[in-house]
């Protein structure tokens, strides 16, 4: 029994060396605190006490406030209702306020990287060492389609060639598998996706045709062509765009442009058909002459147009770019006939207005400002002398020329939201120039009228970028296209698609400056 009788031991006091070394640190600081003192037992409960804290509510207090906190809804509406015409007439006297005029807004934290999101490539193209040609961006912006073909050489009429497209919204993207592909027996030059129907595009053959595809079709997205009749262009279609039918509303025509000289407007028929609707023809001949111009021949031979850009001000006038290094304006209103002598359906018209002064090679691209103010009516050029200028509409010589390549610029393209900002793609340059091979260059105006603000490498060596296309909806995003046959789409930073105070001013500033 005694053997299970209860008893009674002393307590073993165990001291903390960890403790006590961090106890010493502490003292080493200086702090706001005093010394807290801390009592240990070897028991598992403990008492601790803290001094000079900041705050001491008790709970109590808390409570109480919030039960104070109380929102008379009635009140507060009848308040509302007698300020509203006050409030309201404040506002609009600061909308027409000018006292902020200079300080820029900005909501998030600037961002001066460019990001390559995508790069894709549709494999069997490259194993046939195609070119991407062109691309561009569907209605709702989530949706790219490319070209392949090939610019530099090889046999175009008979080389099959493909349109790819990706919907980069799509989860579970594949890069290198494209939603779409299309092979098409010509070399596809260029693309341009139907304004406001997201499935529809059009693209320009090397044979001359313009075909319309249908991308919702997949086993046959072939909806409309021209054919090969005595209306079908003679020579490469390197431009396709949408113009608004003036006799239908929400319909549409198509336009072509290529170097045989015509632009062509057609209409759909419901036999699948493009039925030529009106025409222009440029002829040398007719070709305006101006007094800076004076000294250069003209002779009777048709005028290659290698692009065009609708001015955004005036939807009847257009600029296109020529083989023979000119831009020139042109109007939808020309009656003028042309001196044509292929025969037609339509009577073809003479649409030159003005000429400027040229580029030292033929013209790859051209880009009007889509920002429409009347006293700029600026638009971009750029060619085979590896300049671009800025030009206006109102004068034959260029408002700046910026020497950006020694080699070729293929494509150019004017910022939706940015008026100061445009994007070039290069073939090939040197240090001198600040251009690099194979680059995207993004230029700001509001930095530098000289050099681009980025240069983005784009491709390896020898291998140019052919195309660029701004993204209108999701405006962060440029797509540009090179001759390895890849795609990138890059990510802009907030710099170049958040526009900045009074930017029409600084560019009407800039043309002034550069004509006086």
């Amino acid at each position: 029994a005694a053997m299970l009788a209860d008893g009674s031991a002393p307590g073993a006091a165990v001291p903390s060396l960890w403790r006590s070394g961090r106890s010493l640190r502490c003292e080493a600081k200086s702090c706001q605190t005093g010394k807290i003192s801390t009592a240990e037992a070897a028991v598992q409960s403990q008492t601790s006490q803290d001094a000079s804290v900041q705050t001491d509510q008790s709970i109590d207090a808390a409570q109480a406030f919030q039960q104070e906190v109380q929102v008379d809804y009635a009140s507060l509406l009848l308040f509302l209702q007698r300020v509203e015409d006050v409030v309201i007439k404040e506002l609009n006297k600061n909308w027409t306020s000018r006292a902020f005029d200079g300080f820029e807004v900005n909501w998030t934290d600037q961002n001066e990287a460019v990001l390559c999101l995508h790069t894709l490539s549709y494999p069997e193209a490259q194993d046939q060492h195609l070119q991407v040609t062109s691309i561009s961006w569907n209605a709702t912006g989530s949706v790219l389609a490319c070209s392949y073909g090939r610019l530099s050489d090889g046999d175009w009429s008979t080389e099959k060639s493909y349109v790819c497209t990706w919907n980069l919204d799509r989860r579970g993207l594949d890069p290198k598998h494209p939603d779409l592909v299309v092979d098409v027996p010509s070399s596809v030059l260029c693309l341009a996706f139907h304004p406001s129907q997201p499935s529809l595009i059009a693209g320009g053959l090397f044979s001359g045709e313009v075909v319309v595809w249908d991308t919702s079709r997949r086993e046959d997205p072939l909806i409309w062509r021209t054919g090969l009749t005595d209306d079908t262009h003679t020579d490469p279609v390197y431009q396709v765009s949408w113009l608004p039918d003036a006799k239908h509303r929400n319909h549409f025509q198509l336009l072509s442009a290529s170097t045989d000289g015509k632009v062509l407007v057609w209409r759909e028929e419901r036999d699948g058909r493009l039925a030529l609707a009106e025409g222009f023809a440029l002829v040398a001949q007719q070709i305006p002459r101006s007094a800076q111009l004076k000294k250069l021949t003209w002779g009777e031979a048709a005028v290659g147009v290698t692009s065009l850009s609708f001015s955004h001000f005036d939807p009847r006038v257009f600029i296109v770019g020529v083989e023979g290094g000119y831009s020139l304006k042109c109007s939808m209103a020309a009656e003028t006939p042309a001196l044509h002598r292929t025969g037609s359906s339509v009577s073809l018209r003479a649409p030159a207005e003005l000429a400027f002064s040229p580029h030292g090679g033929p013209v790859y691209s051209v880009s009007c400002s889509p920002f429409h103010r009347q006293v700029l009516n600026l638009f971009l050029s750029c060619g085979t002398d590896g300049q671009v200028h800025l030009n206006s509409m109102l004068q034959t010589q260029p408002l700046l020329s910026l020497q950006l390549s020694k080699k070729y610029l293929f494509c150019v393209r004017w910022s939706p939201v940015r008026p100061l900002v445009f994007a070039a793609a290069s073939g090939e340059g040197n240090q001198k120039c600040f251009c690099f091979t194979g680059d995207v260059h993004l230029f700001d105006f509001a930095k530098s009228s000289q050099k681009p603000a980025v240069s983005i490498k784009q491709a390896a060596a020898e291998c140019p970028v052919y195309c660029l296309e701004f993204n209108i909806k999701q405006t962060q995003l440029l797509a540009a296209g090179d001759a390895t046959g890849t795609v990138r789409v890059w990510q802009l930073s907030s710099d170049f698609t958040e526009q900045g105070p009074r930017e029409m001013t600084h560019l009407e500033q800039l043309a002034s400056e550069t004509t006086d």
